[in-house]
């Protein structure tokens, strides 16, 4: 028993608020478990903003983003396919496909997406620029326990990893919004900017778990 609780200790960090800001998480290997996990204190949400920072050198598919419910796992999924500048967006189930997105391997991005239930339209932003407003699903929130998985897809409710689909790479810079954020909102935090901070995730107070092998480290600064 005492060994059990020594490895979960050793591999998994308990959900305390932590401020990141001048930090990055680390995925160094394909794996179907090491990922970061987190919950959200609201379970009905009508609109979403998401925007983070990623970096990757992986040319096949792979999961940015992920958020489900019991629901429906692709409640709200930023997809990155393996095709140049191809991303599957997702909400409430429902899919659309991103082309011809300006996207290169081994570069830092900053990549936004908002969606909104009322007009049903999704939209993405890489390095603040915008791809085409899309209807995606509009008529319901999204409700239930929610949560939250940066480094894999799921399938399930909070599992059902597929190591083909999994994050090799660093990421930071996490922020959510229980609404959607103006262009020139989504711009300032492209160009780090000023802008407020998520109020349903902030990176800045972001409680968290990883899982497995997840590593919380320094930002690397480029020498002059």
């Amino acid at each position: 028993m005492l060994l059990v609780l020594l490895l979960v200790m050793l591999t998994s960090c308990t959900a305390i608020p932590q401020n990141l800001a001048n930090k990055i998480f680390t995925f160094p290997q394909q794996t179907n478990t090491a990922h970061v996990r987190m919950t959200t204190s609201g379970n009905d949400l009508k609109a979403i903003t998401v925007c983070f920072r990623s970096f990757t050198d992986l040319n096949r598919d792979h999961s940015l983003f992920s958020l489900a419910t019991p629901s429906a796992d692709n409640n709200f999924l930023i997809f990155k396919k393996a095709a140049n500048g191809l991303f599957d967006l997702w909400a409430r189930g429902k899919l659309n496909t991103v082309e011809g997105i300006a996207y290169k391997l081994n570069t830092w991005h900053s990549i936004c997406s908002t969606w909104d239930a009322t007009s049903g339209l999704m939209q993405l932003w890489v390095d603040g620029v915008p791809s085409s407003r899309k209807f995606t699903s509009s008529g319901s929130n999204i409700n239930g326990p929610i949560i939250i998985v940066l480094g894999q897809e799921q399938d399930t409710h909070g599992g059902g990893f597929d190591i083909n689909q999994s994050f090799v790479g660093m990421m930071s810079d996490v922020h959510m919004w229980d609404h959607t954020l103006s262009s020139c909102e989504i711009q300032n935090y492209s160009n780090n900017l000023s802008f407020t901070a998520g109020n349903v995730l902030n990176w800045y107070a972001f409680e968290f778990q990883t899982v497995g092998r997840v590593l919380i480290e320094n930002k690397q600064e480029l020498c002059q």
